[in-house]
């Protein structure tokens, strides 16, 4: 019994001893879990070639996630917007890019999924809050995969002068013939240029014009895709209609529109010389701090009253994963809230004229781009017909388009003549 008891209090002894005995601990758990919790946290990093949102993200956007994920720091890396595709491959090829990665819309983006940079997003909770014209720009040909969440649009329409409208008596048009109507009294008063916009730049023709007032002679979505499908040809009668419609606007432009550049057709404009702009969403920032007088919007007018109406809603801007990411859990955690309700709220209201592509509902504070935002719920959305696809061969059918459509209304080329170009360049390297 002397023996078991003495071997009990040597056992007794060191259990003691190794726990440093009666005393406190030295470094208690209560004390170390901060360190713990310091550990867990990851860190994301944003590339991105809008540099001019710096501040949006860091002030507005990244708090806004902290306030639901406090433990996943997010950093906003952008590039300048010209160097942005060289620095992101670079990084890409060597392993350094970021968790997520700000992509541009259609090719660009998509030769980077084929190479496996980044992830398959098809699957991820909140893409179900994005419809097929909104994943359009960020999906593969055969619609398999997506791999980005859509972020933003920008909406094509026509700005007005209301100040201008209100002097003539005039209401908004809804109709071809009603806005030829409109056209004829301010061609009649002769104190405002009717129709702002030149040709001198080319791009403006096209983008302003041609797919601006397009899709409803076209029917949006069904004609864009019967193009890539070769079900339909840019010699189609719906095509010949609509640069027909173009040959029109000369005489309605101010003196000398041939030689007129983007900004001397928002000079035009904001100066108040011009009563309607031929216009993308994206012009209503920058106007807003220049006017003087209350601006208006009105969507593409329809051929016919009564006509399904159509609006280029065009993809834009949106957020991939890194494939290669180390931290695919809390990167995918930051791309389901991206498709949240919040964050279109976030978006369309700090970037005027730039809309969420979810199918959130959103009320916008601007008018203007509320007005621009309300014919989601009236109208089909379709993207530009010419940027899928389309593009990818020589003659490129985008830069095609912006040549045609500024001779038609300069009137140095026919409907046909515009209409047989595009479809023979197209043609020659395209097989649906």
């Amino acid at each position: 019994m002397r023996t078991k008891l003495f071997v009990f209090l040597v056992l007794a002894s060191l259990v003691l001893s190794a726990c440093g005995g009666t005393s406190a601990p030295e470094a208690p758990a209560a004390e170390e879990a901060p360190a713990a919790e310091e550990m867990e946290k990851v860190t994301l990093t944003i590339e991105s070639w809008r540099n001019d949102d710096l501040a949006l993200w860091q002030d507005v956007i990244i708090p806004a996630f902290n306030a639901h994920y406090p433990d996943i720091e997010v950093i906003f890396a952008p590039s300048a917007p010209a160097e942005y595709n060289g620095i992101l491959s670079t990084k890409l090829e060597g392993g350094t890019a970021g968790d997520l990665i700000t992509a541009r819309p259609f090719d660009n983006s998509l030769l980077l999924f084929e190479a496996g940079y980044l992830a398959d997003v098809t699957n991820l909770d909140g893409m179900e809050n994005f419809g097929d014209a909104a994943r359009s720009a960020w999906i593969t040909d055969d619609g398999s995969a997506v791999f980005a969440v859509p972020m933003a649009s920008v909406i094509h329409g026509f700005i007005y002068n209301k100040d201008a409208f209100a002097e003539l008596g005039l209401e908004t048009p809804e109709t071809v013939d009603e806005f030829y109507a409109v056209l004829d009294a301010f061609a009649a008063d002769g104190t405002y240029t009717p129709l702002g916009i030149g040709t001198s730049d080319l791009w403006e023709a096209a983008t302003m014009g041609f797919q601006n007032i397009g899709p409803n002679y076209w029917k949006g979505e069904e004609g864009r895709q019967g193009l890539i499908a070769g079900t339909e040809k840019l010699t189609d009668p719906q095509y010949i209609a609509v640069f027909d419609e173009l040959a029109k606007w000369g005489p309605y432009l101010a003196s000398g529109y041939e030689a007129q550049t983007y900004p001397d057709s928002q000079n035009l404009f904001t100066l108040g010389q011009a009563a309607i702009y031929p216009a993308g969403s994206w012009d209503i920032g920058t106007f807003n701090p220049l006017v003087d007088f209350e601006m208006g919007a009105f969507k593409p007018p329809v051929v016919a009253a009564g006509d399904t109406c159509y609006i280029s809603d065009h993809t834009d801007i949106a957020l991939a994963m890194n494939a290669a990411t180390a931290h695919p859990e809390e990167a995918q955690t930051f791309l389901t809230w991206l498709a949240s309700a919040e964050f279109a709220d976030i978006y369309t209201n700090n970037v005027t004229g730039f809309y969420s592509l979810s199918n959130h509902a959103v009320d916008v504070a601007d008018p203007v781009a509320a007005d621009f935002l309300s014919w989601r719920g009236e109208c089909e959305s379709t993207i530009r017909n010419s940027y899928q696809i389309l593009s990818r061969g020589e003659p490129n059918l985008e830069n095609e388009l912006w040549a045609v459509s500024a001779n038609v209304i300069n009137g140095t080329q026919t409907s046909e003549e515009a209409a047989a170009q595009l479809q023979d360049g197209l043609d020659s390297w395209y097989t649906p």
